[in-house]
């Protein structure tokens, strides 16, 4: 069909009151909001001012009374324990109701502060769910992370109770949280005034008397005693959670999002960017701790009606390369979103595609990738080996949803590799250069959005207006700073070639290191790569590449590197200085799948450098110390 997107974003950009004033239809509001966009309400202007509303109750008891209480609304699928757990949209509401009677009997009200700390299990979004029945306002972090960083977001966002679980499951190992948990609270200057741990049969832990709380039991017990709690209204404005972003040092900056712009977004977003109907199985392959867990494994899908996937797994090795296929062929999914080192490490293993015809994905038709800059070569094979479009997109923590996308549901436009797509309605992206005049299309440069950013991006940091000035609208008056350097084509594609910070400056020239990462994966022997800048005193920076190889590939290494370089000195000239190629078994990762290119600039660099709080795995670091050694870089 022909896209219908340059049509509906010309009518936002003529109208955008009357765009999301239309938007708002789809959500059931308690009280209808006084203004659209109040411009003069918080930091940049609030959506949706005086309106009341309810998350839970749009995403859960609204199907129920509608038509879809047999419906499943959330299937939890684990590869690593071999089980599956479905329930209806009635069972998800007896769950989540059950939950909420737990936490208003403990003092829980509208505008506390509860922290979910969990693994990938149907409870974490559960407990999401519970905290907007009453109001309270959720910050789900990451499970498994350090205690100190636990620590840190305790403090900040002073919970009056956390949401745990004895332990995680990983591929090969268990990882215990309640250790993590208790040592976190130690830590903390904040002290919550109960845990609530739901004891996993992997590793059962402790509870400690007049404190901790059995999940399991305290729910059964509101459940047999019949208990109902209702929704809470809440403003529009009112804040739904507070998530951490990742990495952070020091002050953790805390995002904001609230009730009302944030449902309207995501509803919008899962017809038209997305172009799922209500009713059909969403799986979004992310973790319930990071931005793409809340807005597409949980709230999105079942604000939409959908059954939503809420997978605890990895793409390789529980048990195989396969497992996407198999959960993509059993539960009838049509639409499947997650991260480009995903599909990296699934071709890495299966280069052929293999796996692929073992499964039956005939309802499957579109996959979606964020997170990571998402190369040519990952894409082509993905289109190659799935035969469905692979659709690239671009947003933030911040932003809650995308910033640009090829929309699949308005009609797809020609997909241009390594694009991200173009705007969607509320984003008006520019390309400045570092004085703030904006540059001609084709040129690089930062991106930024005109404010007001529109409904469903955070409006603040938590409890630091200053902060969020500060970081993120002080450079470029009048615009929201996305630290990302871009450019744009002629027809109003966005590249987005690395954070301004992997810029690098090679005598004078500046050069992307995503466009050198592009070539690097062209070769047909490379599953993954990075790039980063080291110091150089001739050139102030040169790029040093690292590559890791397909499985089975039994070249000599020095061979391919060679050619690796070959490579980039063709497609991007002697000017990229581009000499130096080490092969590594595995990069270091976060475990949302990003790079950890700074982490190993500094190792290159020879200067000093924390663990990251979010690394998948600390002895990888050690393995690329080594790899540079050997090589003669970082002594």
């Amino acid at each position: 069909m022909a896209s219908r997107y340059h049509e509906v974003y010309d009518g936002w950009k003529r109208d955008p009151v009357g765009f999301w004033a239309e938007a708002a239809k789809a959500i059931d509001w308690f009280t209808p909001f006084d203004s659209v966009f109040d411009a003069k309400a918080g930091v940049y202007g609030r959506w949706f001012s005086g309106g009341s509303c309810n998350t839970c109750f749009n995403a859960v008891d609204r199907h129920v009374a509608g038509g879809r209480a047999d419906q499943i609304a959330l299937i939890h699928d684990s590869a690593i324990t071999g089980t599956v757990r479905k329930y209806t949209y009635a069972e998800l509401k007896r769950e989540v109701v059950a939950l909420t009677s737990v936490l208003k009997n403990r003092g829980v009200q509208k505008g506390d502060r509860v922290i979910i700390y969990m693994p990938m299990v149907a409870e974490a979004a559960i407990a999401m769910l519970a905290c907007a029945r009453i109001g309270a306002v959720h910050s789900v972090v990451f499970g498994g992370f350090a205690s100190h960083e636990l620590a840190t977001r305790i403090d900040d966002a002073r919970p009056k109770l956390i949401i745990s679980a004895s332990c995680g499951l990983e591929p090969g190992r268990t990882v215990g949280y309640k250790p993590l948990l208790d040592a976190a609270i130690e830590m903390s200057r904040h002290k919550p005034e109960a845990c609530l741990i739901l004891q996993r049969e992997q590793l059962r832990c402790e509870l400690q008397d007049n404190y901790d709380i059995d999940y399991a039991d305290a729910v059964a017990r509101e459940r047999a005693a019949g208990a109902n709690v209702d929704c809470v209204p809440v403003l529009a404005t009112d804040p739904l959670y507070i998530i951490y972003t990742s990495g952070t040092t020091g002050q953790p900056k805390g995002i904001v999002r609230d009730n009302g712009g944030h449902m309207v977004a995501l509803k919008w977003t899962m017809e038209n960017e997305f172009g799922v109907k209500p009713g059909e199985v969403f799986w979004a392959a992310s973790d319930v701790g990071w931005v793409v867990g809340h807005s597409y494994i949980v709230y999105g899908p079942l604000l939409h009606g959908c059954t939503t996937v809420l997978f605890e797994g990895k793409p390789v090795g529980t048990p195989d390369a396969g497992t996407y296929w198999r959960v993509i062929s059993e539960h009838g999914v049509v639409a499947l979103f997650t991260a480009p080192t995903a599909f990296r490490a699934i071709k890495g293993q299966d280069p052929k595609g293999e796996f692929i015809p073992r499964y039956d994905l005939s309802k499957f038709r579109t996959l979606f990738l964020a997170g990571e800059r998402a190369d040519p070569e990952t894409i082509k094979w993905a289109e190659q080996k799935l035969k469905v479009p692979v659709i690239d997109h671009w947003w933030q923590t911040e932003t809650g949803s995308p910033m640009t996308i090829n929309p699949a549901g308005l009609g797809l436009l020609p997909v241009k590799y390594g694009s991200p797509g173009v705007p969607m309605p509320g984003f008006d992206i520019r390309v400045l250069d570092d004085a703030g005049h904006e540059v001609p299309r084709g040129t690089l440069g930062n991106v930024v959005v005109k404010l007001p950013l529109p409904a469903g991006c955070l409006p603040t940091l938590w409890n630091a207006d200053a902060r969020f000035r500060q970081a993120y609208i002080e450079e470029f008056p009048g615009f929201y700073k996305t630290a990302d350097a871009g450019m744009m084509d002629e027809e109003g594609y966005l590249y987005v070639m690395a954070r301004t910070d992997d810029i690098i400056n090679v005598a004078g020239h500046r050069l992307s290191t995503g466009a050198m990462e592009e070539v690097l994966s062209a070769h047909p022997d490379v599953a993954e790569c990075a790039v980063i800048g080291i110091a150089d005193q001739m050139k102030g920076q040169v790029p040093l590449g690292f590559v890791v190889l397909n499985a089975g590939v039994a070249r000599d290494t020095g061979a391919i590197e060679n050619e690796v370089v070959a490579l980039v000195r063709e497609r991007i000239g002697p000017v990229a200085a581009f000499k130096t190629v080490v092969t590594i078994k595995r990069l270091p990762k976060t475990r949302s799948g990003k790079i950890l290119r700074g982490t190993m600039q500094k190792i290159a660099d020879k200067e000093e450098w924390a663990m990251p709080a979010t690394i998948d795995d600390p002895a990888i670091l050690d393995e690329i110390t080594a790899a540079l050694k050997g090589r003669g870089i970082g002594l």
